[in-house]
């Protein structure tokens, strides 16, 4: 299994290496994409082109550099939080045992709060010299355009050949293109399609025969839109696969039906309410025909 490759981001990288060489790389970045495509993964291979001695590399993959903070959401938090964001003036503040530049990377920022938002706005508008700033962003939800007005936005993609070669590469098999056709498609991200794989072997489900149907009435029956961190993670796109399948492709279920149950399921995110219920009339109604 080989996690320690990046593909598809080549041009990228490459791009990203020679501004800094030259240095004109941006001061702020932000990386906007689909989550699991790859940005952190971007950012990663970046410094090791920065620091590119072999100590550097082994602190690197410890996360253990001193020229280098990294923010994210912490698993028990809902947001990142202010207290994260203050670490920025201690980091750009502390004295530096080399000359190399300095990287702040923040994973996620959809996830700051309006405190924490407010304290980011500030470190980018008082940048300190040679410090530079890598934001990662979710296209799937929103961030504040007073952070995104303040930073250099680079769109990442990724061709769906070289998603087949990422997971097909983590598995050392050809395991892509036996995957359920109702299960991935153009927009199926390399991390979704490897958890994916991992939760249908996990759960003793075929590859190749389990449709998405098969698919949410595992999830269901065993409960796992509660525990299962797949499941969490990916439950409303594995909904937004099901309702393709069965609206774009098959044609069983009109629009209508769709707007019901995502108002329905909407309701119970925003209002913290339980799953049971909506899986229950979900599998009656739509499973069970």
């Amino acid at each position: 299994m080989n996690i320690e490759s990046l593909i598809g981001h080549e041009l990228q990288l490459n791009h990203f290496i020679s501004l800094y060489k030259k240095n004109k790389l941006p001061s702020k970045i932000i990386l906007s994409g689909k989550k699991g495509i790859g940005k952190s993964l971007l950012v990663k291979f970046f410094l090791f082109g920065v620091f590119d001695d072999e100590k550097s590399k082994l602190l690197l993959q410890n996360e253990a550099h001193t020229n280098i903070l990294k923010i994210k959401k912490n698993n028990d938090k809902q947001n990142i939080e202010i207290d994260q964001i203050r670490e920025i003036i201690k980091f750009t503040n502390q004295s530096s045992f080399n000359n190399k530049s300095r990287f702040i990377i923040i994973e996620d920022i959809e996830y700051l709060n309006i405190n924490s938002s407010n304290a980011l706005l500030k470190s980018l508008e008082e940048p300190n010299s040679n410090v530079y700033f890598f934001l990662i962003y979710n296209t799937e939800m929103k961030v504040l355009d007073t952070i995104k007005s303040r930073c250099l936005e680079y769109k990442i993609d990724l061709k769906i050949k070289d998603t087949k070669l990422i997971v097909d590469n983590y598995f050392d098999e050809h395991i892509f293109e036996i995957i359920n056709n109702e299960l991935k498609n153009y927009y199926s991200t390399p991390r979704f399609i490897i958890s994916l794989v991992s939760y249908l072997k996990e759960n003793n489900l075929n590859i190749s025969d389990t449709n998405i149907n098969k698919l949410i009435i595992n999830i269901i029956d065993n409960k796992h839109y509660d525990k299962h961190v797949f499941v969490k993670e990916y439950l409303n796109y594995i909904i937004e696969l099901f309702f393709y399948n069965h609206i774009n492709i098959s044609k069983k279920i009109a629009f209508k039906v769709k707007k019901y149950y995502y108002s329905k399921f909407s309701n119970i995110k925003k209002f913290n309410l339980d799953y049971e219920s909506f899986f229950l009339e979900f599998k009656d109604k739509l499973l069970n025909e």
